[in-house]
């Protein structure tokens, strides 16, 4: 697991809050299972890129951040910020709202953040995962366009088990005997030849292309299983890629 860092930063109400509810939280209802924590920079701007299995897996990224010295930030959709409470609260603890209708515009905050020499997450998927084995699905360019605006780099993570927790798009926990999570963090996605060249959707793609390529890696290592040879595309099953796919299959009905 590595060694563990002390925070740097000031982590403020908001995250101080966070931490005295949400870890010991954690602690009563899961394990740790981390391999190459020690990858995650101790400083400096970056994009931790990860697969999305559960609603909880901004808490369980947010631990293994913050036991590594990093106070994260992530890009979370702009419905959770309506509510005036939620939007103090998730502003003040350094969320980003993300409008997923306004295109690539909604990521200049997300860049802006990592130029500053944050930490951002960014779960590659945009949501959940709908495919049925839980493997990742394809995946959405707004890590590979931070990457190659900011030269930053972006490190992969494969993670498993919150899902076991937290079932995907319910509302009711899992807290029968403590439950495994385990994250792999991978050495930095090698995306230099992209970032020397003019940004087309060619070179956007192929810098997600290996982005994803490297967290569905990890993510059959923290499974102990081979990963799908072809991503699950939620389009090609009359699926939308956000949003709970049973609702979206009894709609159809």
């Amino acid at each position: 697991m590595g060694k563990y860092r002390k925070l740097k930063q000031r982590r403020g109400w908001a995250w101080g809050l966070a931490v005295a509810v949400v870890k010991p939280t954690l602690l009563a209802t899961t394990t740790q299972e981390w391999e190459g924590a020690e990858k995650i920079p101790a400083e400096g701007g970056c994009i931790l890129a990860l697969n999305h299995v559960s609603h909880i897996d901004p808490l369980t990224a947010a631990h293994i951040t913050w036991d590594y010295g990093r106070q994260s930030r992530y890009l979370a959709k702009a419905s959770l910020f309506k509510n005036r409470v939620a939007s103090y609260f998730l502003r003040s603890a350094g969320q980003i709202p993300v409008d997923r209708a306004a295109g690539v515009g909604a990521l200049d905050e997300a860049i802006a953040a990592v130029r500053a020499g944050e930490l951002v997450v960014v779960y590659v998927e945009g949501s959940i995962t709908k495919d049925p084995e839980g493997w990742p699905m394809t995946p959405k360019t707004g890590a590979a366009r931070i990457a190659l605006a900011t030269g930053c780099p972006v490190i992969p993570v494969g993670q498993w088990g919150a899902q076991k927790l937290l079932p995907a798009y319910s509302a009711k926990p899992n807290l029968k005997g403590r439950k495994p999570i385990r994250m792999k963090v991978g050495d930095p996605v090698d995306l230099a030849d992209l970032a020397a060249v003019e940004q087309t959707p060619a070179v956007i793609n192929e810098a997600t292309a290996r982005i994803m390529s490297a967290i569905v890696a990890l993510v059959g290592d923290v499974r102990g299983e081979t990963p799908p040879t072809e991503l699950f595309d939620p389009r090609k099953a009359g699926l939308s890629s956000t949003g709970n796919p049973k609702k979206q299959q009894r709609k159809e009905r």
